[in-house]
């Protein structure tokens, strides 16, 4: 959802950046990979210590990788089409859209993973730890529901909390926990995300099934 609203202001603040990245030969797949290494690297690194605040900085830096990717690619596309560069080929597109999808995960498991790990032993507060768990859990089902329907044809691009949202709440939230914010913020905070993320589970599915039936009702007519 939030993908939808922000991209039109992330697309005009990273242009200038992926101009440069484009005319120094950088490739999209190349920046995936590096910002992803890097958030991860970051969460393990800084989150797993306590460092909530600086650990927020270095990951929400990394993280815009993941914009600037896909407008990189766009870029390089749109270059091609005008007769500047060599297109990329089918291979370099399916390998960008692997990688996309699998380095996200990646991403994702290392944030509340290592959040997790710091409320079970330096943060002292094991229900917080299993907050951060079952959002990872949940944010794994999200993502795998809609893999696995588009993958079977169906669409099952809706829903209330999508990566964005996970994202941007956990954040925001663990940065000013590192500033001092009341951890229960933090905790009301997950767990709303995890409620939305159990109705945007039920959405998808919802959805799947209904265009199956619809399907199947449209195939017994023509039957």
């Amino acid at each position: 959802m939030l993908d939808r609203y922000a991209r039109g202001f992330f697309t005009a603040l990273f242009r200038p950046l992926v101009k440069v990245l484009a005319r120094v030969g950088a490739t999209p797949n190349l920046v995936t990979v590096l910002g992803s290494v890097g958030a991860a690297v970051s969460a393990v690194a800084l989150y797993s210590w306590g460092q909530l605040f600086w650990g927020t900085v270095a990951i929400t830096l990394f993280i815009f990788s993941d914009m600037v990717d896909g407008q990189l690619a766009r870029h390089l596309d749109n270059q091609a089409e005008s007769g500047v560069g060599q297109p990329r080929s089918h291979t370099e597109r399916a390998l960008g859209n692997f990688l996309d999808s699998s380095l996200d995960r990646l991403v994702d498991f290392t944030i509340f993973g290592t959040l997790a790990f710091w409320w079970f032993t330096g943060g002292a507060r094991p229900m917080f730890g299993a907050a951060a768990l079952t959002l990872l859990s949940l944010g794994g089902l999200v993502s795998y529901v809609r893999a696995k329907a588009e993958s079977l044809g169906f669409d099952a691009s809706v829903g209330f909390v999508e990566r964005s949202e996970r994202l941007v709440v956990v954040l925001v939230l663990t940065g000013f926990t590192g500033l001092g914010l009341n951890p229960w913020w933090w905790f009301g905070g997950v767990v709303a995300v995890c409620i939305g993320s159990v109705v945007t589970l039920i959405q998808r599915i919802s959805r799947c099934v209904a265009t199956a039936q619809r399907v199947h009702g449209v195939t017994d007519t023509m039957n």
